[in-house]
């Protein structure tokens, strides 16, 4: 009988820890809501323009796996692929500092810029970013680029600018801040 109790004691125990576990876990779940809705409390502050006008062909899909034609394989989507024709205007979306113009591996020719409120736009698939140089300081609307083929990771795609956002060094969907 003490051996009974001793094991019924024992189970308790553990009952309470897990029921603490799992009350931190709901904890721990409330306070990453709760960042995710102060991340974007921004949001009604910050109005990006559409780099480029034209239909949206693939969404942001940081979550969830979607098909890339072109890799024959289920992937994220960093960003939005707006549809526009080959050397097609691509404009900043918002005031900012050219931080860097790169030949990306995956992503072709790429165009990084710096805004306030901790956000980064960055725009790929280009042919030319000859409008602007490193360090340089762009308006909102400014030619920045045109668009092209580059992009080795989206080539069986149709024409389109490859656009992402990053605010405080994480991915973001587009659309959040684009008016």
């Amino acid at each position: 009988k003490k051996a009974n109790k001793e094991n019924e004691t024992k189970s308790k125990v553990v009952k309470n820890e897990n029921s603490k576990s799992n009350t931190e876990d709901k904890s721990n779940s409330r306070k990453t809501t709760d960042k995710s809705i102060n991340t974007n409390s921004d949001v009604e502050t910050i109005a990006l323009e559409w780099p480029i006008k034209g239909e949206i062909l693939k969404e942001f899909s940081i979550d969830k796996l979607v098909y890339s034609e072109t890799l024959q394989e289920w992937t994220i989507h960093n960003g939005i692929d707006i549809k526009a024709d080959k050397s097609a205007v691509v404009c900043s979306a918002d005031d900012g500092m050219i931080k860097s113009i790169k030949n990306d591996p995956r992503y072709g020719l790429s165009i990084i810029i710096e805004h306030a409120n901790g956000l980064k736009t960055v725009y790929s698939n280009l042919s030319t970013a000859e409008f602007v140089v490193e360090g340089e300081n762009v308006k909102k609307g400014q030619t920045i680029g045109t668009v092209g083929n580059s992009a080795s990771f989206e080539v069986a795609d149709d024409s389109h600018l490859h656009f992402e956002v990053f605010k405080d060094s994480e991915y973001v969907d587009p659309c959040i801040y684009l008016k």
